[in-house]
């Protein structure tokens, strides 16, 4: 099982950036960088290539709309390039709030637009000439669109790698589906173990029938904020307000998929009072409507048993890489957790 950390992408990046080196030395083997709409992943990925030597970089996520898909093929390409192939693309249709309110570009299609992707990526990297003709996009541009000026090409640059990974950020059961059958990996937000299978095992069978065997075996992140000690179950009330905002907020009512995934989670009367609480503005009220089995179950908190026990369930229900959050005061208390966790998972 492989272990993943979360890096801030907000204030104390470059701290955050410096202090790398020593979880590379502490087992940390791959790093996720957000975008969201704050500052771009991509330069900031750029720079923790240049600073690190080991650890994997990926976007946690780019998403779909924002750039054309050639764009993030060729960004794909160079982050793989400066890294010497350590790159995941992560990849995800975000939601409409971000992408028609901060980028003013329609929320359509993100299935058929993030399989069309995909394609596309894969054609760039293999250095074909590339020519699309999708259902969303097409390269070069047919008769009558544009100048008629465009003409098919290929990559310039010799790639370290042809088969960059891709991993797609899904939780309903078509993008589920679509991720288990064409994607190297798949991110979840939100994994309770105990209940993936209740919620994604037809999609994941259904899209797993149809993938191509040359992929591999779909690498599955399970994100989890992490503290050990017989002290720590307090942290799990910390994980209340992001539940909150995501259940109740990141969506209009029958447009989040975030408290879609509470109800099929079998906590529909809790996702709708969640949501209905963030909508009315009763923040707190919303944070204390979350349930409490859903803050334990996806996290990794507790005594060193109990994270272990956790552990074995996060592997048993088929995760192969978890993306931790540690929670300490301080760089050697978070550096600390890092080698304790990977300890962990290497006795499983």
């Amino acid at each position: 099982m492989r272990i993943g950390m979360a890096l801030k992408y907000s204030e104390g990046f470059k701290e955050a950036v410096e202090e790398l080196a020593d979880f590379e030395k502490a087992g940390l083997d791959i790093v996720y960088v957000a975008e969201a709409y704050s500052f771009d992943a991509v330069s900031q990925m750029g720079y923790i290539a240049a600073k690190t030597e080991r650890v994997e970089i990926a976007s946690g996520i780019l998403n779909i709309y924002s750039r054309t898909p050639t764009a993030l093929a060729q960004t794909a390409a160079g982050l793989d390039y400066v890294s010497g192939g350590r790159f995941t693309l992560g990849i995800g249709a975000s939601g409409p709030q971000v992408i028609e309110g901060f980028h003013g570009v329609p929320y359509t299609a993100p299935l058929g637009r993030t399989r069309e992707i995909i394609e596309i990526c894969r054609k760039v990297w293999g250095r074909e000439i590339l020519r699309h003709e999708g259902r969303y996009y097409t390269m070069p541009l047919p008769a009558g669109e544009g100048t008629g000026l465009g003409k098919p090409l290929k990559i310039i640059n010799h790639l370290v790698r042809p088969d960059i990974p891709i991993l797609v950020a899904a939780i309903g059961p078509k993008n589920v589906e679509l991720t288990a059958e064409v994607a190297n990996g798949w991110e979840p937000i939100f994994y309770l173990p105990e209940r993936a299978a209740d919620v994604w095992a037809a999609s994941l069978a259904a899209g797993r029938a149809r993938r191509d065997p040359s992929l591999g075996e779909l690498d599955v992140v399970g994100q989890a904020p992490l503290a050990i000690g017989d002290d720590v179950q307090g942290l799990l009330e910390f994980g209340r307000p992001m539940a909150a905002l995501y259940i109740g907020g990141m969506g209009a009512r029958g447009k989040n998929f975030y408290n879609d995934l509470c109800r099929r989670y079998g906590w529909e009367k809790e996702a709708e009072e969640i949501q209905d609480l963030y909508l009315d503005g009763k923040k707190d009220e919303a944070a204390a409507k979350v349930p409490y089995e859903l803050l334990e179950k996806m996290s990794l908190i507790g005594s060193e048993g109990h994270v272990r026990e956790r552990l074995a369930a996060m592997k048993e229900s088929g995760v192969t890489t978890l993306n931790v959050t540690p929670i300490a005061g301080d760089h050697k208390g978070r550096l600390a957790l890092i080698e304790k966790v990977r300890e962990m998972a290497d006795d499983l």
